[in-house]
């Protein structure tokens, strides 16, 4: 035990912070979630205990529910790869050494700061708007545009290209995967006559594939707890016609519209559960493709 605690002291000592704040401040409210989510609660009177009616109600009845994971669901397997290539692509580029490299790396990431925020979601709505910028470019070509985000089937593709526009942090990370890639590799390649493209599918992906699975699971998790942009965007409603009624505006309403305390925290156990069970399933198929340099045959 004392060999133990000698060896790993440090590391424990540089998680403490986050293991007070998560024991003292977190864990609470965890757990009165979680009693809430069997009770029926508006905040007024007492819980008033049901058992798992919540939840019933919720797979067998509740249609907005199905619609929210519907949406949710769209939007995480359009936004995330489109997302991802994209900084892929964009990191590929910086790789190249080319001059003022930090100045391009600051520029790249800053929509990912800024992105979350409720002004760029607002600029996102007037570029977006009928008579937006997007349109008065299609009109210079004699297009007519739709109004995006009144249109139940575009909508939600505007937040596909806000999701892509925040590639920042998935670029840097993937930038300095590419950066651990030993150039002689390419060289070798290039000896054997192998084109960019066979060297891009026999070399850097094969060795990108831990920062590439890094990266799904980060922002896979981030798109499913998308919230203040759809929220803005979609009038804090999800409209037009639910097509942007994400599963956390769905939640908030619940909770702070109609005062259903206990049937929100029955939504956001249910949430937790399904990107627990994302990222079990990611990690239990990650050994099929990914391979780290250290592993032993």
């Amino acid at each position: 035990m004392r060999k133990f605690l000698a060896k790993n002291a440090p590391g424990y000592v540089f998680l403490s912070p986050w293991l007070i704040g998560f024991l003292f401040l977190a864990l609470g409210p965890i757990l009165v979630s979680l009693y809430l989510s069997f009770t029926k609660y508006d905040m007024i009177g007492d819980p008033r205990w049901v058992g798992l009616s919540q939840y019933e109600y919720m797979f067998t009845k509740d249609k907005r529910f199905w619609k929210s994971l519907q949406v949710t669901f769209t939007y995480v397997i359009l936004a995330v790869p489109a997302r991802l290539a994209f900084a892929l692509m964009i990191a590929m580029v910086l790789d190249k050494g080319i001059r003022a490299i930090g100045i391009y790396r600051a520029l790249y990431y800053l929509p990912s700061i800024l992105g979350a925020s409720i002004a760029i979601a607002i600029l996102w709505r007037q570029i977006f708007n009928i008579d937006g910028v997007v349109n008065a470019f299609l009109s210079m070509f004699g297009i007519q545009g739709p109004n995006w985000i009144a249109n139940p089937d575009t909508s939600l593709y505007t937040l596909v290209v806000l999701a892509m526009w925040q590639f920042g942090s998935p670029m840097l990370i993937f930038l300095a995967g590419l950066r651990g890639i030993s150039p002689e590799l390419y060289e070798a390649a290039e000896i054997d006559a192998a084109s960019k493209p066979r060297q891009f599918f026999a070399i850097t992906l094969p060795l990108l594939a831990p920062v590439i699975f890094f990266n799904i699971i980060l922002q896979t998790i981030e798109a499913f707890k998308t919230f203040s942009s759809a929220f803005i965007i979609s009038n804090g409603d999800g409209s037009p016609a639910d097509s942007l009624l994400f599963f956390t505006i769905y939640l908030f309403n619940e909770a702070f519209k109609f005062f259903r305390m206990g049937y929100a925290s029955a939504l956001a156990w249910t949430l937790l559960v399904i990107i627990g069970a994302f990222t079990a399933l990611s990690f239990f198929a990650s050994k099929y493709w990914v391979h780290y340099e250290n592993e032993k045959d």
